[in-house]
């Protein structure tokens, strides 16, 4: 897969009001039903936009991104919540992760998958931090034209992404939050 990882430098963008008009973090918090006692990871936390929300509802949040500058975005938005003394910030690719095995109960990986170079490396990692039984959320951009997101040349299509899962050994169900967002989910 791997299209170009986004740029630190335009991590405002992550934050535009406009994004949650086609997926907010709280549908992606009921989707995957988080609780309190609930240890989630963000593969991709970027600068927090699902991160922050995360931590408001489990007991502990893994934020991990292969950016320290990201992190560091990120960790300046959570000095200045009441709740975010529950995030753990993890600079990692998604090949190789910096979490001990079976780790958390709940992952999202949110529009990053399609930057990953070795998907199969990434998915044995998702299943070795993930506990038995537990659930991944992939998030990703259909592979439509649009404005948001990465060039078309760089999506992953639902169908696409539902074989990827499935290559991986992993039941996939597709859910459309927006024309032009899907997740696929799937107990680990």
């Amino acid at each position: 897969m791997a299209g170009k990882r986004f740029k630190p430098g335009k991590a405002d963008r992550l934050l535009d009001p406009k994004r949650r008009e086609i997926i907010s973090p709280e549908q992606v918090i009921a989707h995957l039903d988080v609780t309190t006692t609930d240890h989630v990871a963000d593969f991709g936390a970027g600068n927090g936009y699902f991160t922050l929300p995360l931590a408001e509802v489990a007991e502990k949040v893994y934020a991990v991104d292969i950016e320290k500058q990201m992190l560091d975005l990120l960790q300046n938005r959570a000095s200045e919540e009441a709740e975010a003394g529950n995030i753990e910030y993890v600079v990692s690719n998604l090949e190789q992760i910096n979490l001990a095995d079976h780790v958390v109960d709940k992952a999202v990986a949110a529009f990053v998958i399609h930057e990953v170079p070795d998907l199969k490396k990434a998915f044995r990692e998702f299943k070795r931090i993930i506990k038995p039984g537990q659930q991944l959320l992939v998030l990703e951009w259909e592979a439509i034209e649009m404005e948001m997101g990465p060039p078309l040349h760089e999506r992953i299509s639902s169908q696409k992404m539902k074989e990827i899962f499935e290559e991986n050994g992993l039941k996939p169900e597709v859910h459309h939050f927006h024309e032009a967002v899907y997740g696929v989910t799937a107990v680990v």
